[in-house]
């Protein structure tokens, strides 16, 4: 499955690409659920499969479960039905955004394609030399690249990127892809002067708009081996690098081993996704809201009682409740006759 973030009236969305078409995944399962005559349709489906690339990678292999679900239910229905209902769009039509907009690391590696270290006459590394970019610099395909103010010395390098799909730290080698979503490509825009200036390349690679990225996020059961992959980067159609994964010093599995004895690895995003909604098995839930330690942090307890009718598998119970200092709290809680506690602020 290839997903996109693209804007319907100015608000990004996620969608599946289907051929030339773009399905509203959250759209589509809202629709699934009306037709189901499920209560509160709209809200259910922001809970399991939320509107935004961000919600839906934090919301793991049930978010997944259900998008695969209403691609193959949009598949086989007749989509220009579904077009007026803003639930499939021209692919045309659309204005793609970088599939994951606001990543919370963006981490590189420098020097890490043998062919590109041996064309250079550089040493092979023995370690990885890992740099970052903030998220300003993430922009959409197609985007314009601003060159700054303060220096001409602009370079390019075409990237693959794997994006963290589930969170983790000190990572086995072997297990490496069971944390990872899936790929996509990264435009590794410098500004060489900069970056040159210390022994630090961060300053030269994080300009604003450096780093365009997708148009699609491919899920990983569609690349079972992502070291087998061609990467071509052209400069008005003149071919400039191009190279193949296999080539990679350091690959997948390597990185993810080496970064996680480092830091923790988070799935990207990881906020709270934003319902309101009152369920129907709200009766069944006792809730309470504690003051922890800081300024404004708080824990909700959600409790369910026995006589929850949840049944064998996890129900969604979406709860709103009031902050003492005013203001909403909305999130999804997943109860199963029992107690699951959430602090957040």
């Amino acid at each position: 499955m290839r997903l996109v973030t693209f804007l319907r009236l100015g608000e990004p969305r996620l969608g599946a690409v289907a051929g030339e078409q773009v399905i509203d995944l959250n759209a589509a399962y809202q629709h699934m659920q009306e037709s189901a005559g499920t209560p509160r349709a709209r809200e259910l489906a922001t809970a399991v499969l939320p509107p935004d690339m961000v919600g839906f990678l934090a919301g793991g292999d049930q978010a997944l479960a259900a998008a695969r679900e209403a691609v193959e239910r949009m598949t086989s229905v007749d989509r220009a039905a579904l077009a007026d209902k803003g639930i499939v769009y021209p692919l045309q039509a659309v204005t793609l955004k970088a599939p994951v907009p606001r990543p919370t690391k963006l981490i590189l590696v420098g020097l890490n394609y043998r062919d590109h270290a041996e064309e250079a006459k550089m040493k092979i590394p023995e370690e990885p030399t890992l740099f970052s970019k903030y998220a300003l610099s993430v922009i959409g395909p197609g985007e314009a690249i601003r060159i700054p103010k303060v220096s001409d010395k602009i370079d390019y390098e075409g990237e693959f990127a794997f994006v963290i799909g589930k969170g983790g730290k000190d990572i086995p080698r072997e297990r490496a892809l069971d944390y990872v979503a899936g790929y996509t490509i990264v435009h590794d825009v410098s500004c060489r002067d900069y970056q040159m200036r210390t022994g630090q390349w961060m300053i030269g690679k994080t300009f604003d708009t450096f780093a365009p990225m997708g148009p699609y996020l491919v899920l990983k059961d569609e690349i079972p081996d992502p070291h087998t992959l061609d990467l071509t980067l052209r400069l008005n159609g003149v071919v400039m690098q191009h190279s193949n994964t296999r080539n990679l010093i350091f690959n997948v599995y390597d990185l993810i081993a080496y970064m996680s004895q480092v830091f923790t690895l988070e799935r990207t995003g990881g906020r709270p996704m934003k319902i309101v909604q009152v369920s129907p098995a709200a009766p069944y839930l006792k809730t309470e809201l504690t003051p922890l330690p800081g300024d404004g942090r708080y824990k909700l307890t959600v409790t369910a009682t026995a006589e929850a009718p949840f049944g064998r598998s996890p129900t969604p119970i979406l709860v709103k409740t009031d902050l003492p200092k005013g203001g909403d709290l909305s999130l999804t809680v997943i109860v199963d006759r029992g107690i699951v506690t959430t602090p957040m602020k």
